[in-house]
């Protein structure tokens, strides 16, 4: 399927001369020969590739607007900016501003269809990267034996098929998105959008204009999250981001269940249901004045909390296993196994959670390693985990035998405590001890149960 490119300038002759060299090489064109036209044409339909003359029938510089317009509604679309009045500060001005190219009229055509060339094939890789992430990340399930993950998939079935608004608590790279998929798939609006607000990724001037939309001055309109998510659910990332005059806006949306558009003056009906995470403690936000409290019960009809991985350590094997098997499916990449419990990937504390985990899962899968030798190399590399394990040997090897055994007994039985979420039970059936045994060597080495 070949790139859809947007050609914008104001001077037929080299409009007509860009459709023809571009059409001829075998990509599909679009033309507006003015602003208005630009803009009708970009809301109408996002090109794959925009080329735009710097300077057209609105003012000295609405070419680079109409660039900023696009890369408000999709940062990773590629823009040629084209002049006849190029000067170094237009150049510097327009990359800055987010163009992929820069080119001085008249222009060369190799060059020209150069830079379109690169422009396509990095939009095409940008897009095929997203739709391969998309695709494995829809596929993932909450994977877990722990009490906290049974405890969390039994409430997603009971509040999935509810209007309830919910709210989740957890660490960065926990699961706090998949939980919010998960009761989007199977409520009542599963066959309506899914929006993510992310708070922590947006400027504090912008949240009102992606949260509320804007009409502008020449009558387009650009639509917010709670109108692109409507009929569906709109997920607030990271909540506690959001400004306080934002905050008391939220909170009348709630109340009202309508808004206005910035610079709107009619009330648009809102049918959404919110979904909100965070990674802070939310109550340390109240207290310190940073989030308003009756927005907060508002939102927190229902809270989830999902722990950090280093918590539920007895899940680590079977997302080990579930990674390994899943990613090399989707990425049609070569099968491979990693020992679920190598004590490297149960004793290591993995700040970045279940995220992390997979990340170096991927990480493994793409390396393609022949033999588990070299799999444990990558762990050992990626984990950045070698510098510890000497010191551990190092110290074994400079106290006497009945120290060594004792750190040795100290660090296994640890480990295994950790593996199986302090169930001495299924701890002391593995290792093959008696469970009153194993309760007597705990207190002995001065190991404490998780319990």
């Amino acid at each position: 399927m070949s790139t859809e490119i947007l050609i914008i300038d104001d001077n037929p002759d080299i409009r007509n001369i860009l459709d023809d060299l571009i059409s001829d090489a075998g990509y599909k064109t679009r033309v507006a020969a003015n602003y208005n036209q630009a803009l009708k044409e970009i809301d109408k339909k996002l090109p794959e590739v925009a080329i735009i003359d710097v300077k057209l029938d609105k003012g000295d510089n609405d070419g680079i607007e109409l660039l900023n317009h696009i890369k408000q509604k999709n940062k990773d679309i590629p823009v040629i900016i084209i002049s006849g009045h190029a000067n170094i500060e237009m150049a510097v001005k327009s990359l800055k501003s987010g163009a992929f190219e820069f080119i001085q009229k008249p222009f060369d055509k190799e060059r020209l269809m150069n830079f379109i060339k690169r422009a396509s094939e990095n939009y095409n890789l940008i897009k095929e990267n997203k739709y391969l992430e998309t695709k494995l990340f829809h596929s993932f399930d909450l994977i877990g034996s722990s009490n906290n993950i049974n405890k969390i998939n039994d409430q997603i079935q009971k509040v999935s098929t509810t209007e309830s608004r919910v709210f989740i608590c957890g660490p960065t790279g926990s699961g706090k998105e998949l939980i919010a998929r998960k009761i989007h798939k199977i409520s009542n609006r599963r066959n309506k959008p899914f929006i993510i607000l992310n708070g922590a990724l947006l400027d504090v001037k912008k949240y009102e204009q992606e949260l509320f939309g804007e009409e502008k001055e020449d009558g387009s309109i650009s639509y917010g999250a709670l109108e692109k998510s409507s009929g569906g659910i709109l997920l607030i990332d990271e909540v506690s981001e959001i400004p306080l005059e934002t905050q008391s806006k939220i909170l009348r949306v709630l109340t009202d269940q309508k808004f206005k558009r910035i610079n709107g003056n009619h009330d648009i009906k809102v049918d959404v249901r919110i979904i909100c995470s965070t990674s802070t403690d939310i109550n340390y936000e109240i207290s310190q004045g940073n989030f308003r409290e009756d927005l907060f019960h508002r939102l927190n009809v229902f809270q989830i909390n999902i722990e950090p991985l280093n918590k539920r350590v007895q899940d680590i094997p079977l997302l080990i296993k579930y990674f390994s098997e899943k990613i090399a499916e989707n990425y049609n990449l070569k099968k491979f196994i990693i020992d679920p419990n190598n004590h490297n990937l149960i004793d290591y504390s993995w700040p970045g959670n279940v995220r992390e985990l997979r990340n170096l899962i991927e990480r493994i899968a793409i390396l393609s390693p022949d033999s588990p030798e070299k799999i444990f190399s990558i762990i050992k590399e990626s984990l950045k985990i070698s510098e510890g394990e000497n010191v551990f040997h190092e110290k074994s090897l400079s106290v006497p035998l009945k120290e060594a055994r004792e750190n040795f007994e100290k660090e296994y039985l640890s480990s295994q405590l950790k593996k199986f979420g302090g169930n001495i039970s299924k701890m002391a059936k593995f290792i093959g001890m008696e469970r009153s045994a194993l309760h007597r060597k705990l207190k002995g080495l001065n190991i404490k149960d998780l319990n």
